[in-house]
């Protein structure tokens, strides 16, 4: 599926859309925030299945209906509810450390109260302790593939080209000083790592390296949504200088088929590691 479907989405099984989101080979469009929305509309159109409005209206009748909800459970998130229970095997492989990383996809996940509050605090203790990491602890990324750390919490985002040219993007969201800026031309995809050549709605870091574990994923479909032609570079490590870019992918003009989906994994820090024994400093005020 390469657009949202109504009907599609009222036929999507709970164990379907459970597989869909869990897998490592899904394909991101956007940003995380963005699976979240598709699997609140779809979580919509299984509770009321005789909705038969337009993909235009999905989204605003789904707030209306989900806000109406809130007034009734005030004490408990909607997916703690008897309506909400069977959904959650669903929600929990969002990655949801990749929406709360920007505010205003926060601010909806708050005022939407569809997910349990425990697992909003753990997330958000989990982030502050990778925060801290990356400004106190001389962290400068992964340094090894560790594939199912990958596969299981990476950040997940996309960008479809509708036609050749050039085009230059970023991902929302909060990356731990590490800007990147994604390249398209001339069958080029480049990854470069922005310090201070151009502006930055955000903090940057400015050690002398720093290092992405990545995976990018190119594909193109028919008008069927049959899959034409596809391309990866598996997962990779990438170290970067300041402002330095790097070719990750160069593209065969002969394979080559517009539109181009475009969707790449990312960990911009590497695990924590678990250690037994965690000593206490021992003179905390030098």
């Amino acid at each position: 599926m390469t657009h949202q479907n109504v009907e599609l989405f009222k036929e999507l099984s709970i164990n379907v859309m459970k597989q869909l989101i869990g897998s490592s080979n899904l394909f991101v469009m956007q940003v995380e925030m963005d699976v979240y929305t598709a699997l609140k509309k779809w979580m919509f159109l299984q509770l009321v299945p005789s909705w038969n409005g337009s993909l235009k209206q999905l989204l605003t009748e789904t707030d209306v209906w989900f806000s109406k909800r809130k007034k009734d459970f005030e004490s408990m998130t909607f997916l703690e509810t008897e309506q909400g229970k069977p959904f959650m095997s669903v929600f929990r492989h969002l990655r949801l450390q990749y929406i709360i990383s920007d505010l205003a996809s926060a601010r909806i996940i708050e005022q939407d109260s569809l997910i349990p509050s425990e697992w909003l605090s753990s997330v958000y203790k989990q982030q502050w302790f990778a925060m801290l990491r990356a400004e106190q602890d001389s962290e400068v990324g992964p340094q090894e593939i560790n594939k199912e750390e990958l596969e299981e919490n990476s950040m997940r985002c996309g960008r479809k080209l509708a036609k050749d040219g050039e085009y230059c993007w970023r991902w929302t969201g909060f990356n731990f000083g590490f800007d990147l800026l994604v390249t398209y031309t001339n069958r080029y995809i480049i990854f470069k790592r922005n310090t201070l050549n151009q502006p930055c709605s955000g903090s940057v870091s400015l050690q002398p390296r720093r290092s992405i574990a990545f995976r990018l994923r190119l594909a193109s479909f028919d008008s069927s949504g049959k899959l034409i032609c596809s391309r990866t570079t598996g997962y990779q490590i990438l170290t970067l200088e300041k402002d330095q870019e790097q070719v990750v992918m160069n593209l065969d003009s002969r394979l080559l088929v517009f539109p181009l989906y475009i969707c790449c994994n990312f960990l911009y820090i590497s695990p924590e590691k678990r250690t037994e024994n965690i000593r206490h400093p021992e003179n905390p005020e030098n």
